[in-house]
């Protein structure tokens, strides 16, 4: 069975480490992987494969390949389209671009009771987080390092409008596959 993969590299063209999608795509055609194709500059990844894969396997590759740790972040098609469905503040704000998904690598231990930062709000559910922040993420006390040490798994965030074209281009590609 043929799965469709989206991969969210973490940390990628921030802070001074920069990794071209354009070197990257053979690096995730030499695996073996299938179909490979990246949006945008800030490490998003689209694939298929016959088999299981595991973010470990990406991590190795793109280190070995370019010298220097990247963390990955693996959902399937299906998880995607389950991510753009169930978030609870679409409709609320009226302005997309104030909202935001932090993936994080597995299901926390933890939670985030008693976690508030008005006006943001945030939402956890299993190994997403869902964020408004009506003064824009850049402002947010709600990001990825915050998370991190909180609920101890790796984390990256993507705005909106980036989950909504990953989770078009997932299923566009699992369509193709049938």
């Amino acid at each position: 069975m043929t799965t469709t993969y989206v991969a969210l590299l973490r940390g990628i063209n921030v802070g001074g480490r920069t990794l071209r999608m354009e070197a990257l795509r053979p690096v995730i055609a030499g695996m073996g992987l299938q179909d490979v194709r990246t949006y945008i500059q800030s490490g998003n990844v689209l694939f298929r494969s016959d088999g299981a894969v595991e973010a470990a396997e990406l991590e190795r590759a793109i280190a070995d390949a370019f010298g220097m740790p990247v963390g990955v972040l693996l959902r399937t098609a299906d998880e995607m389209a389950a991510v753009s469905r169930a978030n609870p503040f679409v409709g609320r704000d009226g302005n997309p671009r104030h909202l935001h998904v932090t993936f994080l690598t597995n299901e926390p231990a933890g939670d985030l009771a008693g976690v508030s930062h008005p006006p943001e709000e945030h939402h956890l559910a299993g190994r997403e987080i869902y964020l408004l922040c009506p003064n824009g993420y850049g402002e947010s006390k709600l990001g990825n390092a915050f998370f991190e040490r909180r609920l101890k798994v790796a984390a990256t965030t993507r705005n909106w409008a980036t989950v909504m074209r990953l989770t078009e281009m997932a299923a566009g590609m699992a369509a193709g596959m049938a």
